[in-house]
């Protein structure tokens, strides 16, 4: 497996601390760097904070203390008009979907180009080939509602990348698919790390990590308990 890692660090976590309204502690004193090109996991239990800590990433959540660095930019010191500058650089793969089933696949794709302010031409461009990507184009004209659930989580992923974003956050991704959909989704995330998209993934099942011989960072109640490679390759 070819893995590509080019030293530079691109999110960075340093003693971080995340406490919620009403004294929820989700993350305690967390630390770690990720660099290019990585495909990190991180697990642990249910309400671990595995979702928190990706929320951090993407600056939808801020820490209470310590530092979050993202492309050698610190969260909690961005003014807000500068959130989707560096937004432009994510892609989000969200354990719930937040698919719109009003429009059609091809629409869900182009929509965060729209956003953006994309040229109609290239976005008509980025959303074919990014529909292409997961093995969605002939489904394009379709609604989500008609999707599987291993091809709803695939347009999500289509969604992500439309941007092209040089960093790879999902939550959850396998989680509620079989295990043929789940593969299938994983070397999806696979063909990506391969051409150097850096990849942050939540898993809640620990034999997927294993099977890639990345990186894994293990969370208990909100604490870093592990960090250490996994063991085989996929």
């Amino acid at each position: 497996m070819s893995v590509h890692y080019w030293g530079l660090t691109v999110i960075s976590f340093d003693q971080v601390h995340k406490r919620f309204p009403g004294g929820y502690e989700a993350l305690k004193n967390v630390s770690f760097d990720i660099g290019e090109g990585e495909m990190v996991f991180v697990t642990g239990h249910s309400g671990a904070g595995k979702s928190t800590l990706l929320n951090l990433v993407a600056a939808i959540e801020h820490p209470n203390s310590g530092s979050v660095i993202v492309n050698g930019q610190n969260i909690s010191t961005l003014k807000s008009r500068a959130l989707p500058y560096l937004r432009r650089n994510l892609g989000l793969v969200f354990q719930d979907h937040k698919i719109l089933f009003d429009r059609s696949v091809f629409d869900n794709v182009m929509l965060p180009l729209q956003i953006c302010g994309f040229d109609h031409r290239e976005s008509v461009k980025r959303t074919r080939a990014a529909l292409d990507k997961v093995n969605l184009l002939e489904r394009e004209k379709a609604h989500p509602i008609a999707l599987s659930g291993g091809e709803q989580q695939r347009l999500c992923i289509a969604r992500a990348i439309v941007n092209r974003p040089s960093i790879l956050l999902a939550d959850e991704p396998t989680g509620n698919l079989d295990v043929d959909y789940a593969n299938d989704i994983m070397a999806i995330f696979k063909s990506f790390h391969q051409v150097g998209v850096t990849l942050l993934i939540a898993s809640h099942d620990e034999t997927i990590p294993r099977q890639f011989g990345t990186r894994i960072l293990k969370l208990k109640q909100g604490a870093m308990q592990i960090s250490q490679s996994g063991t085989g390759q996929i």
